[in-house]
């Protein structure tokens, strides 16, 4: 297991990254405004940056540091990062488990249960801290949807059936979202949920994290030896890493959906973090944006027992934890893939 994933956000997009001996330099119209070795990262995102010089490159190859970069948006532009070193055996049984129909439906379903246990526990954590706020015979009712998906979901003998299950049941947990929103209402709403592009300040809060924690399950799948364009769920698309994917669906409610939440019922963020375009379209300020990642950052710190293994860890290495346990299923050590499920 790695050590606690120590990531840089560079959001300034007039940034430009260079190396100095060891060391990562920020600077802006050539004045520095932030340095540190190397080696206390092992990661690097920009947004909308103006470069990185060809040493800093090679040096973050060199040590292993993956660097990233994203457009203002956070639209994901590149990745930089040196030779995988997977288990030639073990993506070789990924393989051949995701030419299985039969078999990546088994996994397939694993993920989304856990996916819709953890939504079914964030209403029902919302209930029980907002019990004199939130409408109980809507929430409750989705929440028994929720439940008896699950049953569904263990009995579902086709990719195509769990895809219907998890849209059927994305669509009751997110009409009840905005029951969940209890601060700042006049700002912060959702009638429902937008992608590309984002119509409201909370789908623009929920898509910037999602791609951080797409990040993050990318690392933590070529840490354990895993290919994470290879799925079980999200099928093979060129540029699209499927697994990584697949391996967020169990952490989108506990470490992103609950944020969000948190973020704007604790008024941490506001109205002025976010411009809507002619589009339709909305995006963060770069002040809004500093301020998610901050959040992100402290949130990956937090601690949690975590219910299988029965060790204390943080919650960015949640996503490490689970690829470990995917990879130890693919290779026959378990006898199925426990997902993460939040209690």
């Amino acid at each position: 297991m790695r050590k606690m994933l120590n990531v840089l956000y560079v959001t300034n997009p007039d940034a430009f990254l260079a190396k100095e001996g060891e060391n990562l330099v920020v600077k802006v119209y050539d004045e520095e405004v932030f340095r540190t070795p190397i080696h206390y990262l092992e990661g690097l995102v920009t947004f909308g940056y103006k470069g990185a010089s060809p040493a800093l490159l090679g040096l973050c190859v060199e040590r292993g540091v993956s660097l990233s970069f994203l457009n203002e948006h956070g639209k994901f532009l590149a990745r930089v990062s040196g030779p995988v070193k997977g288990n030639v055996l073990l993506r070789r049984k990924q393989y051949r488990i995701a030419d299985s129909s039969t078999d990546s439906t088994k996994i397939a379903s694993r993920f989304i249960i856990g996916k819709v246990a953890n939504c079914r526990t964030v209403i029902r954590r919302f209930m029980s801290d907002h019990a004199d706020k939130c409408e109980t015979k809507d929430t409750e009712s989705v929440r028994n949807e929720l439940a008896a998906s699950v049953v569904r979901l263990n009995r579902a003998s086709s990719l195509e059936e769990i895809r219907g299950i998890e849209g059927e049941m994305a669509k009751y947990y997110f009409s009840v979202f905005d029951d969940m929103i209890v601060s700042q209402k006049e700002s912060f709403f959702m009638r429902g949920r937008s992608r590309r592009p984002p119509l409201d300040n909370v789908n623009a809060l929920l898509s910037f994290l999602y791609t951080m924690l797409a990040h993050e399950t990318k690392s933590a799948l070529e840490t354990v030896g895993l290919d994470p364009y290879v799925g079980f769920l999200h099928r093979d698309r060129p540029g699209r890493a499927g697994l990584s994917l697949d391996l967020m669906e169990e952490f989108r409610p506990y470490l992103v959906d609950r944020l969000v939440l948190s973020m704007i019922n604790r008024r941490q963020i506001d109205w002025d973090g976010f411009i809507t375009k002619e589009s339709g379209g909305v995006i963060m300020k770069d002040k809004a944006r500093k301020a998610v990642l901050e959040a992100w950052q402290s949130r990956k710190r937090e601690e949690i027992t975590h219910p299988l293994l029965d060790e204390k860890i943080p919650l960015g290495l949640l996503p490490y934890a689970q690829a470990l346990l995917l990879s130890r299923y693919l290779r026959g050590d378990l006898d199925d893939y426990p997902p993460f499920i939040w209690k």
